[in-house]
């Protein structure tokens, strides 16, 4: 694999300014170094444009479709505005509906409490669990992990062939791995879906943040996504798509804000009007500056400009890449093979090493974030390890469960933020590892590989 040239540096965008960039961060074996932030899969750093226009606004914040006064006002203003801007952004059609949510996890746990009766659900073992596991209280077909895209559609299609024609079916599918940085056939999949007549719901926790996403242009049912993976960290999400089977179902939290009459009966009890809006699925005091948040991000992505902002990435997953390919004891996991289309989320593992010595190694001793473990993808990262899919463990833990402790990887995962010199020093941290090992002790506390003091 090429590395890339100093020339090619020339032709992209420089990164968008984020928090953090200029945070210090201690040595083991002393002084300090900046912090290289490589854990974007996880959680994204605040765009700056975000932090500025959160910060503008917290002065003037309100309650929401609460108040007459002029800061409830002018919240519920900026509420709703939001909910148009992130509605622009998705490219979502006249009549869909967006809800704003705490998370792709619980957008994705919304629409399963919405499913209509008798509804069949088909997920590939490959997704996150935020997106494998809500599904539990319906008939679930778990598929098998595709090795090409084309596998991957004729997978779903006769899994699809086989249900009940005449009853309600959802297809759900990421849009990018969250282990592997790999694009899905999205398009293709809603088209499977649709031949089939069933719905499809798009896991874009990974692709909304790197990638244009449109649900008109995918053709896809409903989309789900977290602020915090979009430069948004302030707690919100969003499930945007169809109205119907969200209108038809009872309000995913009951409470204030969802209910648009309450009365009392004769009998003592109570009778409730629902909102039909997205309101129904609102209760509580609404998360204004999270929404709000999320919006300030989708401005400033499109601003930005997609073409730039994945022609930078592209450039960035291509130093990685080679660098990573210029040490024979690394192996990157991937799916679809090395030349398919990725974001920037790249899952290795070093032989001879346990991936949580060689993470806490890289942060102790370079000042380098990454994240180590199964990534809440259990059964995708065994499958790519080779390991037992049925067997559980830890998400997230150094060691997984007992009888493969050395069945966890690791992940560098990077963004619109990200400069070039932290990749660098990622690559040249791998190299040295590798070549000269460890230069400190290490041991393990709490489930985690930490130094050893002392």
């Amino acid at each position: 694999m090429s590395v890339p040239t100093a020339a090619a540096a020339r032709t992209v965008c420089a990164p968008l300014p984020v928090l953090g960039r200029d945070v210090t961060v201690p040595l083991v074996t002393g002084g300090e170094v900046t912090y290289a932030a490589l854990d974007y899969a996880a959680s994204a750093p605040a765009l700056q444009r975000v932090w500025d226009d959160v910060a503008a606004y917290a002065p003037y914040y309100g309650s929401v479709h609460r108040g007459a006064g002029y800061l409830s006002q002018l919240s519920t203003d900026l509420f709703e505005n939001a909910r148009r801007t992130v509605t622009g952004f998705l490219d979502c059609r006249p009549d869909d509906q967006l809800v704003f949510t705490r998370s792709t996890t619980d957008s994705l746990n919304l629409l399963a409490r919405a499913l209509p009766a008798g509804c069949q659900v088909f997920v590939f073992e490959t997704e996150h669990h935020a997106s494998l596991l809500p599904w539990q209280d319906a008939r679930v077909t778990y598929l098998d992990a595709p090795r090409t895209h084309g596998q991957a559609v004729e997978t779903l299609e006769r899994a699809l062939a086989g249900r009940d024609p005449h009853g309600p079916a959802l297809v759900c599918v990421t849009g990018a791995s969250n282990v592997t940085g790999e694009l899905w056939p999205v398009r293709e999949l809603a088209a499977a879906a649709h031949a089939h007549g069933a719905r499809i719901v798009l896991d874009a926790a990974q692709l909304a943040p790197h990638h244009p996403v449109s649900v008109r242009d995918l053709d896809v049912d409903w989309i789900a996504f977290s602020g915090h993976k979009l430069y948004a960290p302030f707690g919100a999400g969003v499930l945007a798509g169809r109205a119907d089977w969200l209108t038809a179902a009872d309000p995913y939290l009951a409470g204030g804000g969802a209910s648009r009459k309450v009365t009392r009966r004769e009998d003592g009890g109570v009778d409730v009007e629902w909102h039909e809006s997205a309101a129904r699925h609102e209760a509580g005091s609404p998360n204004v500056i999270g929404a709000y948040a999320i919006a300030s991000a989708c401005k400033a992505l499109t601003e930005a400009g997609f073409d730039d902002l994945v022609a930078r990435e592209e450039y960035l997953i291509a130093k990685v890449r080679a660098g990573l390919a210029g040490v024979p004891q690394v192996k990157v996991l991937s799916l679809f093979g090395d030349d398919a289309p990725r974001v920037g989320v790249i899952s290795f593992v070093v032989e001879g090493w346990n991936s949580s010595h060689f993470a806490a190694a890289l942060s102790a001793e370079y000042g380098i974030g990454v994240r180590d473990g199964l990534f809440c993808a259990h059964p995708l990262v065994r499958t790519l390890l080779g390991g037992d899919p049925q067997t559980q463990g830890e998400c997230g833990a150094p060691e997984a469960a007992p009888g493969e402790k050395s069945l966890n990887a690791i992940r560098v995962s990077f963004g619109a933020g990200t400069p070039d010199e932290h990749v660098d020093r990622f690559v040249d941290a791998v190299r040295e590892l590798v070549r000269d090992g460890a230069r400190w002790q290490y041991r393990t506390q709490d489930g985690r590989c930490v130094p050893a003091v002392g």
